[in-house]
């Protein structure tokens, strides 16, 4: 515990550090690109309108789950939050790995590297979400109390995305494959955190008691539980013990697997 301790505070003394590296990092990404940032909104842009198109309009929107929400709307609240948290997941286990070089020749605060990795994907996250949300609500689906959700799920996201960068940041430094491993893993967690594919169907079956251990299918059906006004989150106060259980695990993991090896970091530059 004083060590999740002294985690917290490094990371609320360097909160200032973690949001200009951020920024800076988002700006050397795209310095080189014509429209520069604006990409940041573009991209998002353009992938929804590319759903909508495909889901909204050609396959004219049709229900094809069990409930009066088109396809493309329950599609969207959980593939938005999915494309965060994909490409924070990759870029998490690479963030101490590919800084080696900088730690090796400054002071810099190493369990803010994965913070850093988290942060810089929030403005896309928030550009789809605003852009989603615009189209939600002139479709005529009004907002409702049950939309507060979302001040508890995003937390709930960014902070599990946090403990397991924390976790696999750690483990990539001394094990390079676990990289390439993510990245393989990507594909398989799209289909099964219920991005696209209703994993809670059949609430009684073994499959969906098993796939709902998943701790992103709690994010995710949490998003459509808020947006979609399915229900409160305290409905099922087990779910998110275990969920943060879980999320507690992983973190004092990745603390600890941090500070035993830190010192030893340098030698795998």
């Amino acid at each position: 515990m004083k060590s999740l301790l002294t985690w917290g505070k490094i990371q609320a003394s360097n909160v200032d550090k973690v949001i200009l590296i951020s920024q800076f990092e988002q700006k050397a990404n795209h310095q080189n690109h014509l429209f520069g940032l604006f990409w940041e909104f573009l991209s998002p842009a353009i992938q929804i309108i590319i759903y909508y198109l495909v889901f909204g309009i050609r396959l004219n929107g049709q229900t094809i789950i069990h409930s009066d929400i088109p396809y493309i709307y329950w599609m969207l609240i959980g593939i938005i939050p999915w494309f965060y948290i994909s490409s924070s997941i990759v870029a998490g286990a690479g963030s101490i790995s590919r800084n080696l070089s900088l730690i090796s020749k400054t002071h810099f605060p190493i369990e803010i590297l994965p913070t850093i990795a988290i942060v810089k994907g929030l403005n896309s996250f928030f550009a789809m979400l605003g852009l989603f949300l615009i189209l939600f609500v002139s479709q005529g689906f009004l907002p409702t109390l049950e939309w507060l959700q979302v001040f508890y799920y995003f937390p709930c996201m960014v902070l599990f995305l946090l403990a397991l960068a924390v976790l696999t940041s750690a483990i990539t430094v001394v094990f390079r494959d676990l990289q390439l491993i993510i990245n393989a893993a990507m594909r398989l967690l799209f289909f099964i955190s219920g991005a696209v594919v209703n994993v809670t169907a059949h609430p009684e079956s073994l499959l969906t008691k098993v796939l709902s251990l998943n701790p992103l299918v709690y994010i995710i059906e949490g998003f459509r539980d808020a947006f979609l006004s399915r229900g409160w989150f305290f409905d099922d106060p087990w779910r998110a013990v275990y969920f943060f259980s879980f999320l507690l695990i992983v973190l004092l993991t990745g603390i600890y697997i941090t500070e035993k090896y830190q010192s030893d970091f340098v030698e795998y530059i």
